[in-house]
């Protein structure tokens, strides 16, 4: 190991050998598939619809989902996998994240023995390909206000409503639909591909995370069969044990980003020559490479204590926003060092770091943005509410800045 490598306090050394080889099978995957090609298809805003089936042969879809042919994997190796997808490109880790972090998580957490067993096998083997449809045009932040309706109509139940940001909700066979019933409690309703009333329509003009596609949904009186709703949702308390145990996830995706851009800016300034010598010989320049490094040193440790936690189930919400706080805005400063460093070549895709500095935009802001991670491990310290202003109605409430959905 070079001086110079990431790995800087050989923190690889506590990892577990199988968390070691499907980190270095899917990071070898995306350098022969995905590096290559990936910022042809960014440009233009395309999917790569011809990698889904070589995704499918990874055997990782479902993280830390157990059975049903899910990867199980521990919440060390599923955040690895996710800072891997991120490290080669930001858009992939969307599509991956919201199919097994965010779909099937919560079919597995939320579903019954036989909803889980009629969808998790197809989904684990990429043949059925699943979205999350919590975000509205009103409501991000503040997702526990949603609006969409369902209704009970005999033996169905009539979905109401606008969905927005809707990560894969154009290519998807079924989205989970998150709905508020008659009784006002928010409940989570699969709806498949082509039904009656369903709308998607492909969002366009972005600038971050352009190869995958986000949608906006309208739904209009859309019916789905009674035992499409998963059984064990009661309230929107359900749907945020689902965004708690994905949140982590977005912490190593951030961590990822940090790490290509890092090893992208060292590489340059290495090879990079002006007045006589390379530019990494200069001063100014080794002190972003070592603060970078730092950074992304303490990044990691703090991913993988928080997913040890997971793993032993004593991790928490308020855990879970402190690391998608802290990495994402560090990321965020690394990776604008890094486009520094390359000068005028930083805003050229050739180069890869133009398109995680456009990336990670997304992430810093999906899954829960900065301010509002910032409140809800305010309150967890203090015992005080600054979102709800501690109104009584809402005061058991969580919010969940749904823009995972993206």
């Amino acid at each position: 190991m070079s001086n110079g490598a990431s790995d800087f306090y050989a923190l690889d050394d506590l990892l577990e050998p199988d968390e070691v080889e499907v980190r270095d099978r899917v990071r070898d995957f995306c350098a022969r598939e995905v590096t290559p090609v990936i910022n042809d298809y960014w440009e233009r805003a395309e999917f790569p619809f011809e990698l889904v089936p070589k995704i499918a042969e990874l055997g990782i879809a479902g993280g830390t989902v157990q059975g049903y042919g899910s990867a199980g994997m521990s919440a060390v190796a599923a955040g690895l996998v996710a800072a891997e997808w991120a490290r080669a490109d930001g858009s992939l880790g969307t599509f991956y994240g919201v199919h097994s972090f965010l779909a099937m998580q919560s079919i597995a957490l939320l579903g019954d023995e036989e909803q889980r067993e009629r969808w998790l096998p197809a989904m684990a083997r990429m043949e059925t390909i699943g979205a999350f449809g919590l975000t509205e045009p009103e409501h991000g932040s503040d997702a526990v206000a949603l609006s969409t309706q369902a209704r009970r109509d005999g033996d169905e139940y009539v979905l109401n409503g606008r969905k927005k940001w809707i990560g894969n909700g154009t290519i998807a066979d079924l989205v989970l639909i998150w709905a508020r019933g008659e009784d006002g409690n928010v409940g989570g309703y699969v709806v498949p591909k082509g039904s009656i009333g369903w709308t998607a329509t492909r969002m366009t003009g972005k600038t971050a995370l352009r190869a995958v596609w986000q949608a906006e949904i309208t739904l209009a009186d859309v019916r789905v069969p009674a035992e499409n709703k998963l059984a064990n949702c009661h309230s929107f308390k359900d749907v945020s044990v689902v965004l708690d145990r994905t949140r982590y996830t977005v912490a190593w995706r951030a961590l990822g980003i940090a790490e290509a851009a890092y090893d992208l800016a060292l590489q340059h300034t290495l090879q990079r020559e002006q007045f006589g010598q390379p530019i990494a010989g200069y001063q100014l320049v080794q002190d972003k490479l070592a603060r970078m490094l730092a950074e992304i040193t303490s990044m990691r440790l703090l991913s993988w204590r928080l997913s040890k936690l997971a793993d032993e189930g004593r991790m928490t919400a308020a855990m879970a926003s402190m690391a998608k706080m802290n990495n994402c805005k560090k990321a965020r400063a690394i990776v604008a060092d890094a486009r520094d460093l390359f000068g005028g070549d930083g805003i050229l895709l050739e180069h890869h770091i133009a398109r995680h500095h456009a990336d990670i935009e997304a992430i810093y802001t999906f899954e829960g943005t900065d301010h509002v991670q910032a409140l809800i491990v305010g309150r967890d310290i203090t015992g005080l509410s600054a979102i709800t202003g501690r109104r009584p109605a809402r005061a058991q409430e969580k919010p969940a800045d749904a823009p995972q959905s993206i």
